[in-house]
């Protein structure tokens, strides 16, 4: 087994954020305010918020460090094998929500646990990805989105562009909804085969994917006019958003229940929404488009655009 390094999981967890944010910055006239914050049991982050930016309307990078003596029984219900052994959770999470409905929101998060005691070997692995969630779909945007998709997928070969790709369709669904939240990307966990060296290169080029994915179509949209219908749309469509963050993500809900600080972990959530009772489109209208031909699985890689 390749050496594990703790240490270089850090450093370069610490630099994908700075990356992340200077990248993004270059397209607002507003910059990432710093919170660096401590936990009481253990480790702590900098969370980074740019708000009410004349391109980004909040957008939230966070960097977490954590660790403790012992996992809440929520985490080793499951993984019994984990019962009794001191943990370290580290990883960057970050949410887009751009004023412009024509860009979409956007999340990535790339991380890693490892659980350890004296007497036996420890338990590791990554996890992360990153999926897309439009207000108004493009061809374009979706096949470039997964084509990057498929390119981070590069040190584990084509087929973990398959597998995750339906992982992320599966993960990100609103069962109540029946629906998708968008038209995904990448979903991975549990990642520790076939050593640590690969699957840590794995998570860096997953990483290092997104703005690669991201910036084109933030360029390709951030002038397209937009008016108070497009806005009332994105504000209900983000709704959505929120009902999966609070009913089903894995990562709110561990952050939540193992005693992480509540202001980064729900930093995810867009600062305007709307619902409405029974709402649906008109037939033949743009925001009908996005059920019919975008909040659907496809494989969108696949296809030529021709």
């Amino acid at each position: 087994m390749s050496t594990i390094s703790k240490d270089d999981v850090k450093t370069y967890l610490l630099d994908l954020q700075d990356r992340i944010c200077s990248t993004l910055a270059a397209y607002d006239s507003h910059d990432f305010a710093e919170d660096v914050w401590q936990r009481d049991a253990g480790g702590g982050g900098r969370s980074r918020v740019l708000a009410g930016g004349s391109v980004f309307e909040q957008a939230g990078i966070n960097f977490s460090h954590v660790y403790g003596d012992k996992l809440p029984p929520s985490a080793t219900a499951h993984r019994p094998e984990l019962a009794g052994r001191g943990f370290e959770a580290m990883g960057v999470s970050l949410v887009i929500h751009p004023n412009n409905p024509y860009i979409p929101t956007s999340h990535a998060n790339v991380r890693f646990f490892i659980a350890e005691r004296d007497d036996s070997e420890p338990v590791w692995w990554f996890g992360g990805g990153f999926d897309l969630t439009p207000y108004y779909g493009f061809d374009e945007d979706c096949r470039h989105w997964h084509n990057t998709a498929r390119a981070a997928c590069a040190p584990l070969g084509d087929e973990a562009y398959r597998r995750y790709k339906k992982w992320c369709d599966e993960y990100f669904y609103l069962k109540h909804r029946d629906e998708p939240r968008g038209i995904g990307g990448l979903f991975f966990d549990d990642l520790s085969g076939p050593d640590f060296a690969t699957a840590f290169a794995f998570m860096r080029s997953v990483g290092d994917h997104y703005t690669r994915a991201y910036t084109p179509i933030i360029e390709r949209r951030k002038d397209t006019p937009w008016g108070e219908r497009e806005r009332d749309f994105q504000l209900y469509r983000r709704g959505r958003y929120v009902e999966f963050n609070l009913v089903f993500d894995r990562g709110t809900l561990f952050g939540l229940q193992s005693g992480g600080r509540t202001e980064s972990i729900l930093m995810s959530m867009p600062p305007n929404v709307r619902w409405r009772y029974n709402w649906q489109p008109e037939p033949g209208t743009p925001e009908a488009a996005l059920y019919e031909h975008y909040l659907r699985p496809r494989e969108w890689a696949d296809e030529t655009g021709q």
